[in-house]
């Protein structure tokens, strides 16, 4: 079963049904499973009920790679790719797609009791009963809208998809979405073979230091290092990575609005380790003034002294409002300027991680066709994305 499973994956030939007839007619599988045959539930049977096993057959891979010392340099690249979930968007509920329909249904109840009014009036008007049993109808409808809205609300993430309750809406490309699953992968920048693999409904943001961990895990190797691309960049997420032993690159986002308002970027502003203070482009600096905690993170304020700001001829570019310029500073954000050295050291670190993690999912897609996966929920999703990850190799 795990040979004509195999040669299903690396033939592009997913579905059951479809094995089931390529078992009884193609010579290559015939002689590959000895004439044995097998209906299509007991191929979808074999694939439902032997997830462990199959993981384990590639988690075996894995091993006999290390063994021939082929991750000795341990350089991982990580990246996601959002794959179409067994799940139709009309079929994924979130508030405003919920607050649509029920404002729909209300109007059309709405327009249906005005013809009642008017029912006795016009002779080709629709009969009383008629139109009260598309009011009953649209009631009923209105009524299971308004108790999915409950459920929807209550949800950790606001959002219900009713085929495949694991699968999320979520953006594809540009203002594309549909409702997927985002597979994460971590690659071998050497010999460009999976090492670790891991199926979510979330997007890539504060996944790294988790597939850096299941990376040191595969190849038992602490010393790693793990590029990713500004997706990934979360202060926490790469010091909890630092913190396991891995060397992390992760460019860093630019999500300031200051070169949308006219003033200075924080760029533009120098930090003095040796004295803790930044330095403005006019020279004059911003001292500590004080500390505070956000979203977990203990943040240390620095301020321009306010008579300085106010006369400083620049004052219209640090900053619109009346008070003098402030920047925030993670307590530990001496290790992102670091990493941002290393980066900046490295000049080919981006592109390496682009030719190494962004070829095997092109290629899997390629192999996949124009579909969706043919299973569902995290269990299942996950064995057949393994089971993929591994035919690359």
């Amino acid at each position: 079963m795990l040979k004509l499973y195999l040669y299903g994956y690396l033939n592009r030939i997913q579905s059951s049904r479809r094995l089931e007839r390529e078992a009884q007619r193609n010579i290559e599988l015939m002689w590959l499973t000895r004439r044995l045959a097998p209906d299509f539930k007991t191929i979808a049977d074999f694939r439902k009920d032997n997830s462990k096993g199959i993981k384990n057959a590639c988690r075996t891979f894995i091993d006999i790679c290390r063994k021939l010392g082929m991750f000795k340099d341990a350089v991982v690249a990580v990246d996601g790719s959002k794959f179409k979930a067994v799940n139709n968007k009309s079929k994924n509920y979130t508030p405003s797609k919920l607050k649509f329909h029920i404002e729909r249904v209300e109007k059309h109840i709405q327009e249906y009791l005005n013809k009642l009014d008017t029912a006795d009036n016009d002779e080709f008007s629709e009969s009383k009963e008629t139109i009260s049993q598309k009011i009953d109808a649209l009631k009923s409808t209105l009524e299971e809208f308004k108790e999915l809205k409950k459920k929807v609300e209550a949800a950790p993430d606001k959002q219900i998809s009713e085929t495949d309750p694991d699968s999320r809406l979520m953006k594809v490309k540009g203002m594309i979405r549909q409702v997927s699953y985002n597979i994460q992968s971590a690659v071998d920048t050497k010999h460009h073979l999976i090492v670790a693999h891991k199926v979510t409904n979330e997007t890539d943001h504060g996944k790294l230091d988790e597939m850096g961990r299941m990376s040191q895990e595969a190849l038992q190797h602490k010393e790693l290092t793990v590029i990713a691309d500004k997706g990934y960049y979360s202060a926490l997420d790469i010091k909890n990575a630092l913190d396991e032993g891995m060397d992390v690159l992760v460019p860093k986002t630019d999500t300031s609005g200051s070169d949308k308002k006219g003033i200075f970027n924080r760029s533009m502003f120098k930090y003095d380790r040796e004295k803790d203070v930044y330095i403005c482009p006019a020279n004059k600096e911003l001292t500590y003034r004080m500390s505070g905690i956000e979203r977990g993170m203990t943040l240390k304020r620095y301020f321009l002294d306010t008579k300085t700001c106010r006369d400083c001829e620049l004052k219209p570019s640090y900053t619109k409002s009346s008070h003098n310029r402030r920047i925030a500073r993670w307590e530990n954000e001496n290790i992102l300027e670091d990493m941002q050295k290393r980066l900046i050291a490295q000049p080919d670190t981006m592109l390496i991680r682009k030719q190494t993690v962004e070829h095997p999912f092109g290629t899997i897609k390629m192999w996949m066709g124009s579909t969706h996966f043919l299973t569902k929920r995290f269990k299942n999703v996950s064995t057949l994305r393994r089971f993929s990850h591994n035919l690359w190799h």
